[in-house]
């Protein structure tokens, strides 16, 4: 009997829990982010959980709301699942950060010999460290990557596109600066 689970088995038993860090934090669920979270994502309440997929092993995990910013780490590597870095995407890694994540994921397609892509990479960098863990940050090379740069139709780089639960919801081609980037996304969530 094969059966396709859309989320993983329980990662948050003593065998495959995230780590648990005392004492736990307050989260305030009316900050619009996290309002937004709310209502987009299967999780209803505070102590229901979030799946995240983790940036280094890629595996998903399941975090609670309530400790979204208690800095987690992966049930699988054990890495932190949010580095305030930008994220590496591949088309072998791309599905599952965009579809399997709970929370807003912004993409930087850029390319290598992109003057005005290079420039922005710093601001990007510096977005992700602003954002975290309310939105993945993540990069994908549309020179490495040119069938998903021609799936989502990308006629210009740089370009940021905002994915709330697997679906692209906004867009915006050109460089921008970091206050430019967080200011974007917060207005789009």
């Amino acid at each position: 009997d094969r059966r396709e689970l859309k989320r993983p088995p329980c990662l948050d038993c003593s065998h495959h829990a995230v780590e648990r860090i005392s004492p736990p934090i307050e989260v305030d669920d009316q900050a619009p982010i996290f309002k937004t979270f709310l209502t987009h994502s299967p999780a209803n309440n505070m102590s229901d959980p979030f799946y995240l997929a983790c940036p280094h092993c890629h595996s998903v995990n399941r975090v609670p709301i309530a400790r979204i910013e208690q800095q987690p780490r992966c049930g699988q590597c054990h890495q932190p699942i949010f580095t305030g870095r930008p994220l590496e995407l591949t088309s072998a890694t791309f599905n599952k950060h965009i579809s399997r994540n709970d929370i807003p994921v912004l993409v930087d397609f850029w390319a290598p010999w992109c003057g005005p892509c290079r420039m922005m990479a710093p601001a990007f960098e510096q977005a992700a460290g602003m954002l975290e863990p309310q939105v993945r940050l993540a990069k994908l090379n549309t020179e490495a990557e040119p069938a998903l740069s021609t799936q989502f139709a990308i006629r210009s780089i740089p370009t940021l596109a905002l994915f709330v639960g697997g679906r692209e919801v906004a867009r915006q081609a050109g460089a921008m600066g970091a206050q430019d980037i967080v200011r974007w996304v917060r207005s789009q969530i």
